[in-house]
């Protein structure tokens, strides 16, 4: 009689997407589970990188505006985002920080919405997404913040509202949103949804336009592995792109940028979300990273993604049963991203000494253990051996020395 169960080694076998692996730099001897903070180096940047700042940037100088085409970078590495989320090219641009992207699209959407100047979000939402709303809020006199949890109907707060502004994928628990769901809420209300991508695009099969987003931003540095602050993203819903206007319109979203005249006329379609000058380095990175993505199957991506993360939940509570870890995530594969959430009254010394072993994910307050898993380029192997490892630690207290009790600026 054989075990029902199959091995990591068997997984990593029968894995269609293990040989992606072998395309990203990885440390010997880590096991990195958190790329759903920053992804890992895809191994083509550097090369992509050098030839930017040597070639085009150091011999051909400003010609490679032309030459080398970084006028049309915002959109074109926009179109290798499109098909993530599940929508057409030619209807994402790329460009500045997710708080600036957030902040353009929430105005925007409060704009068409005229008098209706309420938006509608969860308190326990992505700290910065809350504090570029009420940084909006200071800006608008009108406009008003309604707080939204799941214990009461959608219906009871967007009621006279303009927005529904929330995040797909729960960064601390890794919950997914109901976004087919909690659109049709809004609309039936009379609201435009703005959705945060930034946990989800990578992860998960997406199709926004079919599930009712209005307005969508997320981040280049997660599991899209574009680096440190890579830029961010934004797609507007076909239906309202020409008619939409936002407070941060800068001379290249203009429809004539090099006409050079005072009053703004906004581009055709999505480029008008384009407010100054692109930052090449970094949309040459993630246009590189991107590219890991073609021929990819996000069907694929996310059966991976739901097969490692229910590993992973099974072998640590097999591994450490009795030492104090609370399972946090959903426990339902369908309603989980592509990460896995533990709480535990000392975790941050626990990840901190995880960490030190080369088992590396990331803490958030107050007490969670995060571990973020890119099928990209996590094994089956990896897992398991991060569970025993996190077993080992928490078995022989040696997460209880005193270097790990120091929190450091960035947790």
């Amino acid at each position: 009689m054989t075990n029902a169960t199959p091995s990591a080694e068997e997984l990593d076998a029968q894995d269609p997407l293990a040989a992606l692996r072998e395309r990203f730099s990885l440390p010997a001897g880590v096991i990195y589970l958190d790329g759903n903070s920053l992804g890992a180096l895809p191994i083509g940047v550097h090369e992509r990188l050098t030839n930017v700042i040597d070639r085009q940037w150091g011999d051909r100088l400003i010609r490679s505006w032309n030459e080398s085409d970084w006028y049309n970078l915002p959109l074109s590495v926009g179109d290798r985002i499109a098909p993530l989320l599940g929508v057409n090219k030619g209807e994402v641009v790329v460009g500045d920080s997710t708080s600036v992207s957030l902040f353009r699209v929430l105005a925007a959407a409060l704009r068409l919405r005229g008098d209706r100047q309420v938006v509608v979000t969860e308190r326990e939402n992505f700290p910065t997404d809350l504090y570029i709303l009420d940084g909006l809020r200071q800006l608008l006199p009108n406009m008003e913040v309604r707080f939204w949890d799941e214990s009461v109907s959608p219906a009871a707060v967007l009621d006279g509202a303009g927005v529904l502004m929330l995040t797909h994928v729960d960064y601390r628990t890794g919950r997914i949103r109901d976004m087919r769901e909690l659109s049709a809420a809004a609309h039936t209300a009379g609201a435009l949804t703005v959705w945060d991508l930034s946990h989800s695009t990578g992860v998960l099969e997406l199709d926004i336009a079919r599930d009712g987003a209005d307005f969508a931003i997320g981040c280049g540095y997660k599991y899209l592995n574009g680096g440190p602050g890579a830029p961010s993203y934004t797609w507007v819903a076909p239906a309202l792109i020409e008619q939409v206007r936002h407070p941060l319109e800068g001379w290249l979203g203009h429809k004539s940028p090099f006409a050079f005249v005072p009053e703004y006329e906004p581009a055709p379609g999505i480029r008008r979300f384009i407010t100054g000058t692109q930052q090449v380095l970094s949309l040459a990175a993630l246009d590189e990273s991107l590219k890991m993505w073609e021929g990819v199957s996000m069907s694929e991506i996310r059966r991976k993604s739901m097969a490692q993360t229910s590993r992973f939940i099974e072998r640590v509570e097999a591994e450490c049963k009795g030492h104090g870890l609370t399972l946090i995530s959903p426990r339902e594969g369908q309603l989980r991203g592509g990460q896995v959430s533990f709480a535990h009254e000392d975790g941050y010394p626990i990840m901190q000494a995880l960490i030190s072993r080369g088992v590396i994910g990331d803490f958030r307050t107050p007490n969670i253990l995060r571990f973020g898993f890119s099928p990209l380029y996590v094994s089956f192997t990896d897992i398991d051996r991060a569970a025993v490892t996190l077993a080992e630690i928490l078995r022989t207290d040696a997460w209880r020395a005193p270097e790990f009790a120091s929190k450091q600026t960035v947790t």
